[in-house]
């Protein structure tokens, strides 16, 4: 009697009911239709005459609309009977030991990453060659790596200290141009102004931490937005110090001890009895920007082991308990915005050296944002978690860049790196849906009694880590 109940009560989930799966597409159908109606569906454009027209892309449209109608009914169809299914699995009390992943994973994978992204540049030289190397080194390798490091800097504040930052990006913005001006007004070199960059970035987060120090949750997010706006204000008004937009252009290259990267007697390449290309400029760069990655990594994981970061830790589960406990909450406010503004100096500062040419409109609040949902996608507190999580929006991005068949299908016009916010908001949407504590929830403690143990996100305060 058991069996056959057990097996009629299993019996609706396995079947498929079409017309509530119907229902249920149609009506996502119509949903994405009325949302990408005005973003896709209609694009404004300026004829030869600098007038203002609209024109019509229905053809994009009802692709989208019939994709997503498409997904929706495979979804249904099924992952969600899989999830009814294993909804009805009856729990089992003891489990069988399983895997500790997250020692593999540190065993192996964090050795094996250091080891492909040391070779990463000599792979693409081999596959590639040394003219179609500079793409792949310079858009995947260092663009990728820039973003890592900024996303481990704002983990700091954001994954270790819990406190929401939006305005970011103006310490990468104070990094670049404190390079820049000081690099042409003064002639001083980059290994000279690197570390002064991020001083430099590492006082205005001070300045910004001494404002904030009893605002917390949207209140704080409120104020480090103005800042960041602030900073790129003054940046465009300021013309006599910064140019405006224009920007500031010329901005002396790195060295490699002293030796330029140019196609001139005293360059690399004659120096080294080597044929000029630019991919020696480029690799030097890459492994620059890895070092300086590392490097945040490395202090970062140092840092969290020592008293200041375990307060880090502790401020952001229960700042009333940290207080109880003795901790000065002030000092360790501003150590976190110090430390995570002088890692976005060091960024900033090789972002200049390595464009050679920066404007206010490199630090938009949109940068911020990319930087921040790369802290939360990969998962607050995880440096493993965010650099996967740059890996995929950014490189993500430049893949699109890439795709050169969506034109065949869509024309020539259609240009797929404009629709990146669409799917990064699909990939937030659904991460919120599936993993709203990020890619990687576990975290390793900084401080273990007689055997090291993962704790759970659960175990975490929600909302802070």
């Amino acid at each position: 009697m058991s069996v056959s109940s057990h097996s009629d009560g299993a019996a609706p989930a396995r079947r498929f009911d079409a017309v509530h799966a119907l229902k249920d597409v149609g009506f996502t159908t119509l949903i994405a239709f009325g949302l990408l109606l005005p973003l896709v569906g209609f694009l404004t454009v300026t004829d030869v005459r600098n007038d203002l027209i609209l024109q019509t892309r229905f053809p994009l449209l009802f692709a989208l609309t019939a994709s997503i109608g498409i997904s929706r009914l495979v979804y249904l169809m099924s992952v969600s009977r899989w999830l009814a299914l294993r909804a009805e699995r009856p729990v089992v009390a003891a489990r069988p030991a399983r895997f500790d992943w997250s020692a593999i994973a540190a065993r192996w994978f964090i050795p094996f990453a250091i080891g492909f992204v040391i070779a990463y540049p000599v792979i693409v030289l081999l596959v590639k060659g040394r003219e179609g190397a500079v793409t792949w080194v310079d858009n995947f390798g260092i663009q990728i790596l820039i973003y890592v490091m900024l996303g481990w800097g704002l983990n700091i504040v954001v994954g270790l200290a819990g406190l929401l930052d939006l305005g970011y990006v103006a310490f990468y913005a104070v990094g670049a141009y404190s390079y820049a001006l000081l690099a042409k007004t003064f002639g001083l070199s980059f290994w000279i102004l690197l570390p002064l960059a991020g001083c430099l970035a590492s006082f205005w987060g001070l300045l910004l931490g001494f404002p904030v120090l009893r605002l917390r949750g949207d209140y704080l997010a409120i104020v480090t937005l103005a800042f960041g706006e602030i900073i790129r204000m003054v940046l465009i008004n300021w013309v006599d110090l910064t140019n405006g937009y224009a920007g500031i252009s010329t901005i002396p290259r790195p060295t490699f001890f002293s030796i330029p990267f140019n196609a001139n007697d005293d360059g690399f390449a004659a120096r080294f009895g080597l044929e000029f290309f630019p991919i020696y400029r480029t690799v030097f760069l890459y492994y620059v920007i890895l070092a300086l990655a590392l490097l945040t990594a490395f202090v970062t994981v140092r840092l969290r082991r020592l008293p200041v970061g375990r307060a880090w830790e502790a401020l952001r589960e229960d700042e009333i308990a940290c207080r109880s406990l003795g901790i000065n909450t002030t000092n360790t406010k501003l150590t976190a915005f110090a430390m995570g503004a002088m890692f976005a100096g060091f960024a900033g500062s090789f972002f200049a050296a390595r464009q050679g040419f920066i404007s206010p409109e490199s630090f938009t609040f949109l940068e911020s944002a990319t930087i921040l949902a790369i802290v939360v996608l990969g998962g607050m507190g995880s440096q493993i978690g965010v650099a996967i999580a740059a890996i995929v929006m950014i490189g993500g991005t430049e893949i699109l860049r890439q795709i050169d068949f969506l034109k065949q299908i869509f024309g020539q016009d259609f240009d797929p790196t404009q629709y990146r916010m669409l799917l990064f908001g699909l990939g937030m949407v659904l991460m919120m849906r599936w993993r709203p504590r990020g890619l990687i929830t576990r975290r390793a403690p900084s401080v273990f009694l007689k055997e090291r143990k993962s704790i759970a996100g659960d175990l975490v305060k929600q909302g802070h880590g």
